[in-house]
């Protein structure tokens, strides 16, 4: 498909904006987002101006990558959020090491099964275990019970959960699993 994988710019926010508003409008946001699309929507744009300058920033706490088609238009995205040692959980005690937390992850429908996830996450593990990145001890992210497309694909990438789980935010029924991503040690 000839995508160029990079991070956004800060004045990419209408951009994020648009493929943020496309993910929680895809059938599977439901258990792929703890955002909805009306709250996502009714966010002014100085919210979209920060998190994109934010998400931009090399030297701050995340890193938003996207997927660019030949034609410019975005297919995908993930970021990459930094957590430090001591920094509180929702899986109840503190992260114990430097990680980074995948989020957002996002691929449009007619990009699916094209190798383009990889791609994403290929940038994004990268970055988080790079020295000159986020220099991270493990990647990890949170996949949703009810999500076995993505689980299947954070497996065959090399993520593993962890044994921890914590219930989702408006369902406290349901559960979110952490999968893991260990930096390989020469």
């Amino acid at each position: 498909m000839g995508h160029l994988i990079r991070t956004v710019r800060a004045d990419e926010w209408r951009r994020v904006r648009e493929l943020r508003l496309a993910a929680l409008r895809d059938p599977a946001a439901g258990v792929a987002f703890l955002e909805t699309y009306e709250r996502a929507a009714a966010r002014p744009d100085a919210y979209w101006k920060d998190r994109t300058a934010s998400a931009a920033a090399r030297d701050g706490a995340m890193l938003q990558f996207v997927a660019e088609g030949p034609d410019g238009a975005w297919a995908g995205s993930v970021t990459a959020l930094v957590e430090e040692p001591g920094t509180p959980t929702l899986l109840g005690a503190p992260i114990d090491r430097r990680q980074a937390h995948l989020v957002g992850v996002y691929v449009r429908p007619e990009a699916r099964g094209t190798g383009l996830t990889e791609d994403l996450f290929d940038a994004a593990v990268t970055w988080a275990f790079a020295p000159d990145g986020a220099a991270a001890e493990r990647v990890r992210l949170f996949v949703h019970q009810d999500n076995p497309r993505a689980e299947a694909f954070y497996r065959r990438y090399g993520f593993t959960r962890s044994g921890q789980h914590a219930p989702v935010p408006d369902d406290p029924a349901a559960r979110e699993y952490e999968m893991v991503l260990d930096r390989e040690t020469p």
